[in-house]
């Protein structure tokens, strides 16, 4: 191996699952013959289909397999518009609390006041970050959150006369757009634009102009885009969407770059959603759960889901659950939405303070900027040379050259203990590598990152492409995987 590597070895325990450890049903677990258990016949079964391991087993198992897991807490985790920041530990004790992970969602409105205390008063500094009059906690994630603000669209067209065929039927979108956006428009019963990006990788005018018309509903749009390019023209693009009579909508998932420095209110936008994962340090994970809230202006507040937690001083109790919106778009998620979460991300703002997620804003443009000036002779990135927390760097001219791809300089990062950065998206870029490092990564990861980087660029050619060599696994078929996914213990065994 070439000595630029980190010493990194991924550890690799060749683990069975839970249930091929199964030791079998044991005395322990059975009611004496003859006992009466005082449980209805059609509520008993005689197996509960859980394997019967042994507690020091199970043990060695699950640190078995956190020994293989790569995450946050193991090393520098540059995937760009994952926003992959330290998750703090203070948030997950207090999201442990008792009287959180004990409360029912069907519980009075009385017993749950702390609760509902903590998510309206969440609720009003999300409103205050935003620039915008109300918040929806709801939804479970951006996507829906998206999907929420298009339904809230189209209901305030439809409560106007203006929805249907020949009126608001168009959601116009930038070539840059996440790709949830032109899904959550298509859901929500919008057809979709997109417009092409300018020479300068931000939105062109002049496309955006011929695209909008008495038909747009609404223009969905990313500050700064997808390619870290903050959009300069954004109250250009404001003055042109609402004089055609549209709603600008403002995607959430780059938040982390203006935080507590500006607002989507304060640049025009008429709704907004939050990823509290990526802004406000809450887990990634899985598929969740997690937490997408909206914000809005007064003039489509009506439409926001309901229950809505209200606040009255003179009342008892203060706090209640309002069901009662006659406009609203309805339900759109079960209960409170996802508390656990929610209590994290609160527990994030007020640990930092007004001045401390400014603080962290300048940190996580300012990392973003240092990687790209010391790697841009070998990872040009297009769009001119200042960035925020973001940016996108292309492999083109290692392929031109030498054969290395995006893909093969994502591989041999594993080598270094790195994860690897998005790759090839936004797809506007020609062998993209999308790198965010975050505002929780110390100079000395951000060096030991860009150093990884330039030896890859200088490294032999079949060093590279035969990458990775320290991991457990090297290169699997990536696109057998994804179209011959194996998802449970029963599938995998009948492979």
């Amino acid at each position: 191996m070439p000595d630029e590597d980190r010493g990194f070895r991924q550890a690799y325990w060749d683990e069975p699952t839970l249930f091929d450890l199964d030791e079998g049903p044991q005395p322990s677990d059975q009611f004496p013959e003859g006992a009466d258990h005082g449980l209805p016949e059609d509520l008993t079964r005689e197996d509960a289909g859980v394997p019967t391991v042994m507690r020091s087993r199970v043990t060695r198992h699950f640190t078995r397999l956190a020994q293989m897991t790569y995450g946050v807490d193991t090393g520098t985790y540059p995937l760009g518009s994952c926003t992959m920041k330290y998750n703090a530990k203070a948030a997950e004790l207090l999201a442990q609390d008792e009287g959180l992970l004990h409360a029912h969602p069907l519980q009075r409105e009385e017993d749950v006041q702390g609760i509902l205390e903590l998510l309206y008063d969440l609720g009003d500094r999300l409103r205050e970050i935003a620039g915008l009059d109300a918040v929806t906690l709801q939804p479970a994630a951006g996507a829906q959150g998206e999907f929420v603000a298009m339904r809230m669209v189209r209901a305030y067209f439809e409560d106007r006369g203006e929805l249907g065929e020949d009126s608001r039927c168009e959601v116009v979108i930038p070539d840059s757009a996440h790709g949830t956006n032109p899904a959550s428009a298509a859901m929500a019963g919008f057809d979709v634009l997109e417009i092409p990006s300018g020479d300068d990788g931000c939105v062109d005018l002049s496309a955006l102009e011929d695209a909008l018309s008495e038909r747009t509903a609404a223009f969905m749009l990313t500050n700064p885009n997808t390619l870290g390019l903050f959009e300069q023209n954004v109250e250009k693009i404001a003055e042109m969407v609402h004089d055609v009579g549209a709603k600008l909508y403002y995607d959430g998932a780059n938040l982390n770059a203006i935080l507590g420095v500006t607002s989507p209110g304060a640049m025009g936008f008429d709704l907004a959603h939050f990823n509290v994962h990526k802004t406000f340090a809450t887990p990634h994970g899985g598929g969740g759960p997690g937490a997408g809230p909206v914000a809005c202006t007064d003039e489509l507040e009506p439409y926001l889901p309901v229950p809505r937690i209200t606040r009255d001083p003179e009342a008892e109790p203060e706090h209640r659950l309002d069901w009662e919106r006659e406009d609203s778009i309805g339900a759109v998620r079960g209960f409170h939405g996802n508390v656990g979460v929610l209590v994290r991300a609160a527990a994030y703002i007020l640990m930092h303070g007004s001045d401390g997620l400014a603080d962290n804003t300048r940190r996580a443009v300012a990392n973003a900027n240092y990687v790209h000036q010391r790697i841009k002779d070998a990872y040009p990135a297009p769009g001119g040379d200042l960035k925020k927390h973001e940016f996108v760097a292309s492999a083109a001219d290692l392929e031109e050259t030498k054969g290395i791809t995006a893909k093969d300089v994502a591989k041999r990062l594993l080598d270094h203990g790195i994860h690897a950065p998005q790759t090839y998206w936004p797809m506007v870029v020609d062998e993209a590598l999308m790198i965010e490092p975050t505002e929780t990564e110390s100079r000395e990861e951000l060096d030991a990152f860009v150093d990884a980087l330039l030896s890859i660029a200088d490294e032999d050619p079949e060093t590279v492409t035969s990458a990775p060599h320290t991991t457990a696994l090297s290169r699997v078929d990536d696109v057998g995987a994804a179209r011959n996914p194996i998802l449970t213990w029963d599938q995998a065994n009948d492979e």
